[in-house]
């Protein structure tokens, strides 16, 4: 129970869970003692280096209040699309966009993944670099690692990530920023996803994804052809308003379970390009206009590969789909005066 108390109440966590001197921050700690020892002898870390960093990370409690109630378990999909779907979300990712054109250009290619999908990524993690994160790094994985039972095995092991990250990359532990939960750069990547996922795009020698959308459009794109989005592939089809979906074709995981011919043969009129054989999955959501039924195939599965939740894979795919007709506009804008060019 002491585990529950502390995910619930984050006010009794202050005084239930273990604390830590304030001086000597987590080094002189039993479980940053054996975290040291670990590093030392697993991966060669220089123990005396591991202690000062420890010894200058701090407990957070805003930590472990933000992260005990998320926004994609806690908001209605009205609520939460209220939070990412703006107009001017969808304003600066067109700008975002035709900034950083050629290294879309390249990421499709290499990748196969559309270039709205990864400036959606980026716009919904952090609207396009603006909103990277404030909380130090070290702190926030020290906190959760050390002083949050429920996910301290998880944390303990992004903390391990995120120090062999650091030496990677020539980055100092102590000076990088990110989210709540340990989440880095433009597309808000953890520890783990950096050192499997990141890559050094630009060719200068650094998997970048703090300071550089270059890196970071890369990064992202990368991260999706691994978790093997299918180029041209569907996304997700909204049902029509008072369609009941059978019980029987309903889950409660993400992974897509049934197949549209499952759908089609409960009475489901889909669009008649969708192939029998494609992976779906149906969940009912409370939208702007009231519930509605929407059909999700591979391709949402995989974005929610990024964040484990429909509702972050329905904004993405609203806010991708907010892109693509303004490029489309874009490019019918060009073409009328190309034409009407003497």
């Amino acid at each position: 129970m002491t585990a529950l108390k502390c995910l619930l109440f984050p006010l009794i966590l202050m005084v239930a869970c273990p604390a830590l001197s304030s001086a000597a921050g987590y080094a002189e700690t039993h479980d940053g003692k054996e975290f040291i020892r670990e590093m030392a002898s697993e991966h060669g870390f220089d123990a005396d280096r591991l202690r000062q960093w420890l010894g200058e990370a701090r407990r957070n409690d805003l930590v472990i209040e933000r992260i005990s109630s998320p926004a994609e378990k806690t908001l209605t999909w009205r609520e939460y699309r209220a939070i990412f779907i703006k107009p001017e979300r969808v304003e600066q990712g067109v700008d975002f966009l035709k900034e950083h054109r050629a290294a879309f250009d390249r990421a499709e290619a290499e990748f196969g993944v559309p270039r709205e999908i990864i400036a959606a990524i980026i716009g919904v993690e952090t609207w396009y670099g603006r909103y990277r994160g404030s909380f130090p790094v070290l702190d926030a994985l020290a906190t959760l690692a050390f002083d949050y039972p429920p996910s301290s095995a998880f944390f303990r092991s992004e903390l391990k990530q995120f120090f062999l990250m650091a030496r990677e990359q020539g980055f100092e532990p102590g000076q990088l920023e990110g989210s709540y939960a340990g989440a880095m750069g433009y597309g808000q990547f953890i520890a783990s996803s950096y050192r499997h996922y990141a890559v050094d795009f630009d060719d200068d020698g650094i998997a970048d994804i703090f300071d550089n959308p270059v890196d970071a459009i890369g990064s992202v794109a990368n991260y999706f052809h691994e978790h093997r989005w299918r180029p041209g592939g569907p996304v997700a089809t909204p049902l029509e308003t008072g369609v009941s979906v059978p019980q029987t074709l309903v889950v409660g995981e993400l992974r897509p379970r049934f197949t549209v011919s499952d759908y089609r043969a409960a009475g489901l009129q889909l669009p008649a390009e969708l192939a029998d054989k494609e992976p779906a999955r149906a969940f009912r959501v409370e939208g702007p206009d009231g519930h509605r039924w929407w059909l999700t195939y591979h391709n949402f599965y995989v974005i929610t590969r990024y964040n484990h939740s429909h509702l972050y894979g329905l904004a993405v795919n609203e806010m991708a789909g907010g892109l693509r007709q303004e490029l489309l506009k874009a490019s019918s804008a060009g073409t009328e005066h190309n034409h009407e060019a003497p």
